[in-house]
C-alpha cells in the first residue's frame, strides 16, 4: 500500500483520534517475546500506520480481487476510514493503541474495559511480526488483566480467521453467528481455574 499518498486521505477522511479513556494498558517491562515492547495511545500522526496494519491483514482477501493496485489502495483507504470512524462513535471510551517494539510501531491494539465486561475490538500485528508469539503474549496479559477485575471479554472474529483457534485455545466460546462474524464470549477466570 503506498503510505505516503494515503497519509493525506486517511488523515482526512478518518474521525480525529480522542484521547484514549480508561485505565492504561501495558505490557512494558515484560520479558521473552514482549521484550522492548509497549504500547502508545494512538494519535492522528498514526493513521497512516494504522490503515497500513488494516490493510496487511486483507491483504489475502485482496490478492483474489481482480483490481488495479490503486483501486484495492483506494477501497482499503476507504474501509479503514469506515471503521475508524465507526469505532471511535460507537465505542468513545476504548483504548486505542499502537503496539511498538524497541520504537518501532508493528501493530494496532483496540481494547475496551468497564465494569463486569472487556470487550477486544481488534489485535492486528504487521506480517513480519505475525505466528511469533506475540498476540499469544498479549493476549494472556488482557485475560490476566480481565480475570483480575472479574470482567467477560467479547470479541468477534470471521469463521476463517487463524486468530479463531488462539482465541478457543484461551477460553473463548462462540455465542453467536451474524453470518459474517462470530461473536465469542471468556467468561473470567478465578485463581483457582
Amino acid at each position: 500500500m503506498n503510505t505516503s499518498h494515503a497519509t493525506e486521505n486517511v488523515v482526512s477522511r478518518a474521525a480525529r483520534m480522542p484521547a484514549t479513556a480508561g485505565a492504561p494498558f501495558t505490557i512494558a517491562g515484560q520479558g521473552g517475546v514482549l521484550a522492548g515492547m509497549q504500547v502508545h495511545a494512538a494519535t492522528d500522526e498514526h493513521l497512516p500506520f494504522l490503515c497500513r496494519v488494516y490493510a496487511s491483514a486483507r491483504a489475502e482477501e485482496m490478492a483474489g480481487v481482480d483490481w488495479s493496485d490503486a483501486e484495492k489502495n483506494a477501497f482499503l483507504e476507504q474501509q479503514f476510514s469506515f471503521q475508524h470512524r465507526y469505532y471511535h462513535e460507537h465505542h468513545p471510551d476504548a483504548q486505542f493503541l499502537v503496539i511498538t517494539r524497541d520504537n518501532q510501531a508493528i501493530g494496532r491494539l483496540y481494547w475496551r474495559s468497564e465494569g463486569d465486561q472487556a470487550a477486544l475490538m481488534d489485535i492486528s500485528l504487521l506480517p513480519e511480526f505475525r505466528r511469533a508469539g506475540i498476540g499469544s503474549a498479549i493476549l494472556g496479559l488482557l485475560m490476566a488483566r480481565a480475570d483480575a477485575d472479574g470482567q467477560t471479554t467479547t470479541l468477534y472474529v470471521e469463521p476463517n480467521n487463524p486468530a479463531h483457534r488462539l482465541y478457543r485455545r484461551f477460553g473463548f466460546e462462540v455465542v453467536g453467528d451474524n453470518g459474517v462474524y462470530l461473536k465469542m464470549c471468556r467468561a473470567p477466570r478465578g485463581k483457582n481455574q
